[in-house]
């Protein structure tokens, strides 16, 4: 029997099928294309300041920095040198370090352990009050600057870097437990039976069996921490003038913009690729453990 196509259905077949590609490219390409331009919009001011990091102070005061790319002997590493040569600054990034790294970890151990006490302890009042927890998250930052600064002022906390970082926990925790309590309540429960039959304690249950299942959501929470309380402004310039993390130590050289412009570009740019490193490093356990604890 012969099983070659008759004359004029193989180029048939052929044609539809590159018409069928070149109509998925057509579809496609216009949403590549808005998603490249997004991201060279987006990418820009970052360039930006990266290059006029770069610049000498009296080129960047008579040209702009996009000539660096026609010209790259313009470019100097001469303001590096100065900012790692200035105390404050320096001093400002240990700081920020310090504040970022302590409000960070410490809200995540009180919202794991809190959330698995939503999650799988029983005790009375706790759903009304994890009702509460998540009306705490529509209260704005600015209406408990007065009573903090008022507290921190009998306490002795203010403008140290103990009151940044239990600020940024407190107000921290009341995502941080909602995010993680809707994580860990996906856990199936057999397993905690399991370790309970065995003889594991409730403290044993939590450290050696619910955390290590709750990394992609504990990595999520940890990045989205570390991101705002090291790009915090507002309650830095509340609480810390004096103890001045980096965006308060580059916010006073504003004052100033023509004479320290080579601080504020070149400092803004190391304050920013801390962050935006940690965020490249761990993006991946960020939208997975976003995702999986908002769909618990």
């Amino acid at each position: 029997m012969d099983s070659t196509l008759p004359v004029g259905k193989a180029p048939t077949a052929l044609g539809r099928g590159l018409a069928a590609r070149v109509f998925r490219i057509a579809r496609v390409l216009p949403i590549q294309v808005g998603l490249a331009a997004v991201a060279v919009l987006w990418m820009l001011p970052t360039v930006g300041l990266l290059l006029t990091s770069l610049l000498a102070r009296d080129d960047f005061n008579s040209i702009g920095w996009w000539k660096i790319f026609t010209e790259p002997s313009l470019a100097t590493f001469e303001n590096y040198r100065a900012l790692f040569a200035n105390h404050a600054i320096t001093s400002s990034l240990v700081t920020t370090t310090v504040v970022a790294v302590g409000g960070t970890i410490l809200p995540l151990l009180i919202a794991a352990a809190g959330a698995y006490a939503f999650a799988w302890l029983d005790f009375p009042g706790r759903d009304w009050l994890f009702v509460g927890l998540v009306g705490l998250m529509v209260v704005p930052v600015q209406m408990a600057l007065i009573p903090i600064f008022q507290l921190y002022n009998v306490t002795g906390l203010f403008d140290t870097a103990a009151g940044l970082i239990l600020f940024h926990t407190a107000f921290g925790l009341p995502f941080a437990t909602f995010l993680l309590r809707n994580y860990m309540i996906g856990i199936p429960g057999e397993l905690l039976d399991a370790a309970r039959i065995d003889g594991a304690s409730e403290l044993r249950v939590f450290l050696w069996l619910i955390l290590p299942l709750a990394k992609p959501a504990l990595a999520s929470l940890a990045v989205f921490q570390f991101l705002w309380v090291w790009n915090d402004l507002l309650v830095a310039l509340v609480f810390g003038r004096r103890t001045q993390p980096i965006t308060v130590a580059i916010f006073t050289q504003l004052s100033q913009f023509d004479a320290n412009i080579a601080i504020i570009s070149t400092g803004a740019f190391v304050s920013l690729v801390v962050p935006l490193t940690v965020f490249l490093a761990f993006q991946r356990y960020f939208v997975r453990g976003l995702l999986a604890g908002a769909v618990k």
